[in-house]
């Protein structure tokens, strides 16, 4: 059993309250005993005005978020997903990128956001994110205190494909750290995350962001836990940031694959 920690948050639009937030609960995590945080999408800046944003968003060297949690994950002796942050890249687009950091304050592993969250809704939000950002192009798993983990980020959770090849992968869990909407999230959060976890027979991890934020946005919360049956261990609701914790166990993902060995007998689909 691996215990592990899960921070929802109600990031605002000043990367240093939200860095202090994440050290916070990183130092309660390791507290409790937990090998690992995960933190949500834009857990360092959540601002819809991209011109005051841009203020606040580095190349990766100066991130004053991420070289915050990387010494605090060192200090703490504890891995950190750091769902994910915005990135400069130096051409006039930013990347929406997730961290892996180890226990050593070391980055072990990048996730660029593949697919984009370009919409207009029913409520009259509008969104568009490739205006602003480069879409990933890499599939990443890594190795963790919780085996094989695959990263996604949000509205990657809309696209099979992505988690079909995390499960060709044989991940042990897959993060899923997202900022959803309430109307999306209402009518599609939960049974998509449930979904995933049962396709890739693996633990479904997904830190949120929660509330009203700075911006004006509503986020819908509700940071899961999902086992590899689909089981929801965690569900932190959709009021208030908070630290949850769960129990990862690797045998429960061998008795699941041995029940349903859909992984085993998935076949190539002709085009």
């Amino acid at each position: 059993m691996t215990r592990i920690a899960l921070l929802q948050m109600q990031s605002g639009i000043d990367p240093g309250r939200n860095a202090a937030a994440i050290v916070e609960a990183a130092k309660r995590a390791a507290g409790e005993s937990a090998a690992m945080l995960f933190t949500p999408e834009m857990s360092g800046l959540l601002d819809r005005d991209r011109v005051r944003a841009a203020q606040n968003v580095a190349r990766e060297a100066g991130d004053r978020v991420l070289n915050a949690v990387r010494e605090s994950a060192a200090r703490e002796a504890l891995w950190i997903a750091l769902g994910s942050l915005a990135i400069d890249l130096g051409d006039g687009k930013w990347a929406n990128r997730s961290y892996l950091i180890d226990s050593g304050g070391n980055i072990a592993a990048r996730y660029d956001k593949m697919h984009m969250f370009d919409v207009d809704l029913a409520s009259g939000e509008s969104w568009r994110e490739s205006n602003a950002y480069r879409p990933g192009e890499e599939i990443v798993t890594a190795e963790t205190p919780l085996g094989r983990l695959g990263l996604s980020i949000c509205y990657d959770l809309r696209f099979p494909a992505l988690f079909e090849a995390l499960g060709n992968r044989r991940c042990d869990a897959i993060a899923i750290p997202a900022a959803f909407t309430v109307p999306t999230g209402e009518a599609h959060w939960h049974v998509l995350q449930r979904a995933r976890a049962i396709e890739a027979s693996a633990y479904v991890i997904a830190a949120a962001q929660v509330g009203t934020h700075e911006d004006g946005r509503r986020t819908y919360g509700h940071s899961l836990v999902i086992d590899p049956w689909g089981e929801v261990l965690l569900d932190m609701g959709g009021e208030a940031p908070g630290l949850g914790f769960a129990e990862i166990e690797a045998a429960r993902i061998a008795e699941v694959r041995r029940q349903v060995p859909s992984l085993a007998n998935r076949r190539q689909m002709p085009d």
